[in-house]
């Protein structure tokens, strides 16, 4: 059993929660999931089962899109509704014309700093770890892309966004950031992933349907191709040499300009490995390996 379940989270438990959820479930130690969500918020968890662990890494990489409620004129310790309120002050009359002006300096490429609490490690511990001891947290700030920022709804003190952006983005934090750049504090009150790359929340499965197809012996079709998550690389097919080669770990020559990764299948359409371009040799060094697992195999993503 491998591919990927676009799982739906509600909010309330953890991500790794989920993961043990699932992992007890289908009695699979190899689950892992693509990219944590905090535990107040919901939607789109990607969850890789068996050898489709080993692509989440890449499936981060994709863009995300958020829904994001926002209300102003409070600050909070963690930049969401689970902290504690640091101060509370009025909120402007703003139009959304006013909105929308405030709204553009923060699309584009920007300089972010991570909450203070939260998972990012800072000399071998987590931030919130460091926080919650009462320890002093301090991090540069970060390059994040922020590719759409879109005014759904404001209705003094709450605004809703939809947050379209690159991989590493804190939505807390960008709801702090706008906050302070109105002069009156804010913090996320709710959030909703909508999308995670190819993966919606149109499209997702719950626990309770897992369980249910895990009783009528049905997981693998609830399962996406392990693929998925690496959609957004070139593809190639190699022919029977070059894929027993690749599996056993040589390297390639292969007629590819322009890249630096490739996603290879064999002559039968199953992805046989990740590679990567090395320009000393002019050949294409194999990254991640997978050999044909036995049975039927999922076709691949195209590409």
């Amino acid at each position: 059993m491998e591919g990927l379940l676009n799982l739906n989270k509600p909010a309330g438990p953890t991500s790794h929660g989920l993961v043990c959820q699932v992992r007890r479930l289908l009695q699979e130690r190899r689950i892992g999931h693509g990219g944590t969500l905090d535990p107040l918020a919901s939607g789109v968890l990607p969850i890789g089962v068996g050898r489709a662990t080993r692509l989440l890494s890449f499936l981060q990489e994709a863009d995300k899109v958020y829904r994001a409620e926002i209300r102003l004129g409070i600050r909070t310790t963690t930049y969401d509704a689970e902290g504690a309120v640091t101060a509370e002050r009025p909120v402007p009359d703003l139009s959304a014309e006013g909105l929308e002006q405030v709204l553009a300096s923060f699309r584009g490429e920007i300089e972010q700093l991570p909450p203070p609490f939260s998972a990012v490690r800072q000399d071998g511990q987590r931030l919130y770890q460091r926080a919650r001891a009462g320890q002093e947290v301090r991090l540069p700030k970060r390059r994040v892309r922020i590719l759409g920022l879109e005014l759904l709804s404001w209705s003094r003190p709450d605004l809703v966004l939809k947050v379209t952006c690159g991989s590493g983005t804190y939505v807390r934090s960008l709801a702090h950031d706008l906050g302070e750049r109105l002069g009156c504090g804010a913090y996320l009150r709710g959030l909703v992933r909508l999308r995670v790359g190819p993966m919606r929340l149109e499209d997702t499965v719950t626990i309770a349907d897992l369980a249910a197809a895990r009783e009528l012996g049905q997981v693998q079709s609830l399962l996406l191709p392990a693929d998925l998550a690496v959609q957004h690389w070139p593809a190639v097919q190699v022919d029977a040499d070059q894929a027993q080669a690749l599996l056993n770990g040589r390297p390639v020559a292969l007629d590819l300009e322009g890249v630096g990764r490739t996603r290879a299948y064999d002559e039968a359409g199953r992805l046989i490995g990740l590679l990567r371009f090395d320009p000393a040799g002019g050949l294409w060094r194999p990254w991640r390996v997978f050999p044909p697992a036995g049975g039927p195999q999922q076709p691949p993503c195209p590409g």
